[in-house]
């Protein structure tokens, strides 16, 4: 199975931002991408389904077209750490259930885009993580890096449990937070000094009104030949 996992160096990074506007590209270049967030905490209710918006996004981004619960199998309504969420709903989160709710995703689809919930360690269970699925998955690995006061330390440190966990970094994606962000540039060239893999993009501060607009707009910003390094990075791993 062709395809990423995308993590971020917190939550609130940029990971559904990217995530929307790779599939974007993958649909635009030809290719049948499939997207799952397997775990999702802050739903709203509608119709007595729970609903995330970020889920929706990818949903309506992927071009291969499935129900949301495909794309976000454990959706969860309070906007919380996901283990707790789970815990009092009465749900018990399992790697290996997770991992195969990804790959029913991933049917008749040529690359799947999987959007990790938080950061890397964000726990699953009583003893387990997110890192757990993309261990599970085995795909190489998207950081997103949110630009901000104290991305350094986050984003070497998540670098460094990848690496860790025995999973390939197969680069890094850079989202300002701020347009105004003091030292972005020092902070992006000190990244791509420490870090061992490449900046893959660095996204534009999205001014577009509505997250469907501001994806579109990070689409039209990714550098050419993307998709394929990708998908060549997948042969190597």
């Amino acid at each position: 199975m062709h395809g990423v996992f995308v993590t971020g160096t917190d939550t609130g990074v940029g990971k559904t931002l990217f995530s929307a506007a790779l599939l974007l590209r993958l649909g635009a270049e030809g290719i049948n991408a499939a997207a799952c967030k397997p775990v999702a905490a802050g739903c709203r209710i509608q119709g007595g389904q729970l609903i995330n918006a970020d889920a929706e996004l990818l949903a309506a981004a992927a071009p291969v077209k499935a129900p949301l619960p495909t794309v976000n199998p454990v959706a969860l309504e309070p906007a919380i750490a996901p283990h707790i969420a789970a815990a009092e709903a009465g749900i018990r989160l399992d790697s290996a259930q997770l991992v195969a709710a990804c790959r029913a995703a991933a049917r008749g689809a040529d690359f799947l885009v999987v959007e990790g919930a938080g950061g890397w360690r964000v726990p699953l269970g009583e003893t387990g993580s997110m890192a757990d699925i993309a261990a599970g998955l085995g795909l190489p690995v998207v950081l997103v890096v949110g630009l901000q006061l104290g991305c350094l330390n986050h984003a070497l440190l998540t670098a460094e449990a990848i690496r860790h966990d025995g999973l390939r970094l197969a680069g890094w994606v850079a989202n300002p937070l701020a347009a105004e962000m003091p030292r972005m540039v020092e902070n992006i060239a000190t990244l791509e000094a420490r870090l061992e893999s490449p900046l893959l993009a660095r996204l534009p501060v999205c001014g577009a009104p509505g997250e469907a607009a501001r994806a579109r707009e990070a689409a039209a910003a990714l550098p050419e030949g993307l998709v394929g390094w990708l998908a060549a990075t997948n042969d190597r791993a």
